[in-house]
């Protein structure tokens, strides 16, 4: 926000609200938690669920450095939502997490190892059993009044 922040305010119009997005796997369901741990920070890490959100991004956008604060309070909204998977579908998307693409190769093999192996846990759910199930997600909206 050091650079992007005073331009952001310089377009802003005043009362006008800066806004994000940010998709969330919902990890308040016993099986999401279980493939969280299962795949390691970097498969879903510590901005990945809602809990981990909130606090990653509480302070976001607040000036660093004693530069003179552009935007009022922030705000935080969350909308639940879900994409609809298989456990094939979860595996591949969860292969191309940025933390998990920049690990060394031995290590990255081990990870989609165990998330691989997450199948027959899913297959064990009645949640998830039946091959296409729905991942709980929510919406993330940090946004701060100009």
């Amino acid at each position: 926000m050091t650079v992007a922040g005073p331009e952001i305010a310089r377009v802003l119009a005043p009362g006008g609200i800066l806004a994000g997005l940010w998709n969330v796997m919902d990890d308040g369901d016993e099986w999401v938690s279980g493939l969280a741990r299962a795949g390691g920070s970097a498969v879903i890490g510590p901005r990945d669920t809602p809990a981990g959100w909130r606090a990653e991004t509480a302070d976001m956008h607040l000036p660093k450095s004693g530069v003179p604060a552009r935007f009022g309070s922030p705000e935080q909204a969350e909308f639940p939502h879900g994409q609809r998977r298989t456990a094939d579908s979860l595996v591949a998307t969860l292969a191309t997490r940025a933390g998990l693409l920049v690990m060394p190769e031995q290590e990255q093999e081990a990870t989609l190892g165990r998330i691989r192996a997450f199948r027959a846990f899913l297959a064990s759910r009645p949640e998830t059993a039946r091959g296409e199930f729905t991942l709980p997600m929510r919406t993330g909206v940090p946004s701060r009044r100009s």
